[in-house]
Formats: structure tokens, C-alpha cells, sequence
């Protein structure tokens, strides 16, 4: 299994990015639909690991100054992505799955947007795994970091089969409690509220072989639970280690790094509690940038790996180098 190295529903009401766009969205330049690029994944060792980050797809924001920061006038998120050069309309938002190849098994860190569930330019996954050399069957543990739609709805094919056939799924407590709860349906965001069908929907099939996990909790040799409520209840981020090596699975701790890194202050549409993010997202990055240890994101640029600095008041993500390839 390892040594192959061969060289990517539409009901959901809060897939992040998928939703909440903004009357004034509607005025924006519909995006060109982008061309299949080649490779969907990206390689590289973490210690007696094999980390292998795998592209799910993107969508488009028409107007990233409308809405998607809540707590910034238009003027300064333009100014961000101006400096970051970056555009102002039809901001992209990919896409990112981590796995890792052990001996015990391979390891997945969320399922990704399930293919053809989702709008178009999703569902990718499926096709670059298999670039990647890894059958779904290889899969034995994922490890959830939160119930949004992009990061769940993969779990189960359009007609809800399991897709990894012998996956245990390892999910937050926290989370777990939140979203499997209807009578919190009423205390939520209303476009978060179809995460409570689309939760039953997903790990419906998944019960015999779901387990529960509590923040600071090995979940596997070498992985960590590392609480990070506020963009959901119970949203948690990953720490594995390796060989003395070490890799944080952040999620979406943060968004965009280019506006919540650089801004760790600003607080996402897509955040639950915007407040208790930002402490979490703080704390998470932080701790990062002070150990130099690598990390993987759900929503930077492909391949979403790197390194965090401090900067000012915020961070500045430092894309890796080829070092470490395989």
C-alpha cells in the first residue's frame, strides 16, 4: 500500500464559502471556470511518515469585500488583498485534504466536499487520491475537524455509501455533542443550521465505527487532539509527530492567510462565535510560529503547507520549500 507511488449534498445550507453571498456579489464579473491542473497532490516525509496533501477543488467568492469579514469596512479588506496582490472580485478559496501514509495504515484529516455534491469546481478528491496512489480502501482513520459541510460531506458517496469502506472516523466530542443535537438548531447562524441534517445524513452510515475524542487526546500514535473552538463548537486542529519531527493540522483555524493570518483580528462570516475564534486562531498560530514547526491548512494555496512567522500584531505564512519531497 505504501510503496505505490504513482504520480483531486447540494442541499447543504453552510459549506464555508458556498453560502451568504451578498447582494452586491451579484454585480461582480462571473468567474472563467478554471482549467484542470496537474498534479492534485504534493508529497513530502515528516519524519518515518509520508505526509501527502491532496486537492479537492475550489470556488470562487465573488466579493471578498462584502461579508466575508464582518468586523472591517470594504476599504481595509481591499487593501489587504491589494498588498497580498491578490484580486478584489472572485477571490479563489481551494480546497485541501492532508493524509498521511504510516505503517499502520493511511490517515485522513477530514473527507473533503464528496464529488459531484457540491458546486462546481469541487470534488476533486477522489481522482487526485488516485493520481496519489492511495485507494480509498487504504484509508483506516479520519480524523475530523468539524462538521462544515466542505470538511463531511466526503465521508459518503451522492447516494450515501461510506467512501472509505474501512474507516474508523475519530471526530470531537464538542463537535459531536453541538451538531447531532437538533434543539441547537435554534441557538446557531441560520445558514449553519443545514449542518444538523447534513451531520445525521454523513455519519448516519458511519456509527458502528464513529469514536469520540476530547481535546488533548492521542487519538493515534503520534496524533494530538488540539482544541480550537469558534469557527464551530467544537472545532479542533491536529498535532502529529514523527521521528522528532512535527506537523500541525490547523483546518480552518483560519481562512485565507493572507487576510485572517496577517489579521488574526478579523473575524470570518463563516466563524460561529467570531470572538472565541480569534483567541483560538491566536493561540494555534502562535504556538506554531514560536516552535518553527510545519503546518497544514484546509483553505491556503495549493499545497497548503508551510511554516508560520510572526509579523506586527499577526502572522505571515511561509509557503515550504522542496525540501522533504518524495
Amino acid at each position: 500500500m505504501i510503496a505505490r507511488r504513482l504520480a483531486l449534498g447540494a442541499a447543504l445550507a453552510a459549506p464555508a464559502l458556498l453560502a451568504l453571498r451578498p447582494a452586491a456579489a451579484q454585480t461582480a464579473p462571473a468567474p472563467v471556470p478554471p482549467s484542470p491542473q496537474a498534479p492534485g497532490f504534493y508529497r513530502f516525509r515528516l519524519g518515518e511518515i509520508t505526509v501527502v496533501m491532496i486537492h479537492d477543488g475550489m470556488v470562487f467568492r465573488a466579493n471578498p469585500l462584502e461579508g466575508l469579514v464582518v468586523n472591517q469596512p470594504a476599504s481595509a479588506v481591499q487593501a489587504a488583498l491589494e498588498a497580498a496582490m491578490l484580486p478584489t472580485r472572485n477571490l479563489v478559496n481551494p480546497y485541501i485534504v492532508t493524509f498521511l501514509e504510516t505503517p499502520r495504515g493511511v490517515v485522513a484529516f477530514d473527507a473533503g466536499t464528496g464529488a459531484g455534491q457540491l458546486p462546481a469546481g469541487t470534488g476533486l478528491l477522489p481522482q487526485n487520491l488516485a493520481a496519489a496512489g492511495i485507494r480509498p480502501e487504504d484509508v483506516t482513520l479520519i480524523c475530523v475537524s468539524h462538521f462544515h459541510g466542505d470538511h463531511i460531506t466526503g465521508l459518503t458517496t451522492a447516494d450515501n455509501r461510506p467512501f472509505y469502506p474501512n474507516a474508523e472516523v475519530a471526530v470531537p466530542a464538542a463537535e459531536w455533542a453541538w451538531w447531532s443535537e437538533e434543539a441547537n438548531a435554534a441557538r446557531s447562524p441560520q445558514f449553519q443550521r443545514g449542518n444538523f441534517a447534513n451531520t445525521a445524513r454523513r455519519f448516519g452510515p458511519l456509527r458502528a465505527r464513529l469514536r469520540m475524542f476530547e481535546d488533548g487526546q492521542e487519538i493515534a500514535p503520534g496524533i494530538r487532539a488540539i482544541a480550537t473552538p469558534g469557527h464551530t463548537p467544537g472545532h479542533c486542529a491536529f498535532h502529529v509527530s514523527s521521528g522528532g519531527e512535527q506537523l500541525f493540522v490547523t483546518a480552518d483555524a483560519a481562512g485565507r492567510p493572507e487576510l485572517f493570518l496577517r489579521h488574526p483580528g478579523w473575524h470570518s462570516v463563516f466563524d460561529f462565535d467570531p470572538v472565541m475564534a480569534e483567541q483560538s486562531r491566536r493561540r494555534l498560530f502562535g504556538r506554531i510560529a514560536a516552535e518553527r514547526a510545519r503546518m497544514a491548512a484546509y483553505h491556503f494555496n495549493f499545497p497548503g503547507t508551510g511554516f508560520i512567522a510572526r509579523e506586527g500584531d499577526g502572522f505571515r505564512f511561509v509557503p515550504a520549500d522542496w525540501t522533504g519531497v518524495v
